[in-house]
């Protein structure tokens, strides 16, 4: 933990205990032979820090589905197929194999280069931690039963 921003810190010490998952997302609008690789492995090094990592796109040639269940199995990215129109009709085409622990290091290292990432993990802390005053609880997808006072 020395030199880790304080969020990666602070995000750590409210994960520890938890159950919760973090999953990254790589989105693209098109995926063909031409770009598939470049995407994938673009994919593959912002999703080092999470749990589950993911490859979407709106548009998956055919073209591209070969070399994508290649690459996958090689690497454990899943690949997403985007319901422009309603996401939440999107279809998981390859799972992503899981890893069990977060890469703590990676997550510092975004967090130093990025500020978006620090409001993503501290974001995540506040919602691990029932900062709920802190969350724009529409950013989140709960389900419909989800009690704000748990």
């Amino acid at each position: 933990t020395f030199g880790w921003k304080d969020e990666i810190k602070h995000l750590v010490e409210a994960h520890a205990d938890k159950k919760a998952k973090l999953w990254s997302f790589e989105v693209k609008k098109l995926l063909n032979r031409s770009n598939v690789r470049e995407a994938f492995f673009q994919a593959v090094s912002n999703s080092s820090w999470a749990n589950l990592g993911y490859l979407v796109a709106a548009q998956i040639n055919d073209d591209a589905m070969k070399e994508l269940r290649m690459l996958s199995a090689l690497h454990g990215i899943g690949l997403i197929k985007l319901n422009i129109k309603n996401p939440a009709e999107s279809q998981i085409v390859i799972p992503a194999r899981e890893r069990s622990d977060v890469d703590w290091d990676s997550c510092n290292r975004l967090a130093v280069e990025n500020p978006d990432y620090r409001e993503f993990v501290a974001a995540v802390k506040a919602f691990l931690t029932v900062e709920r005053k802190h969350l724009r609880m529409d950013d989140w997808n709960l389900p419909e039963n989800w009690d704000e006072d748990d």
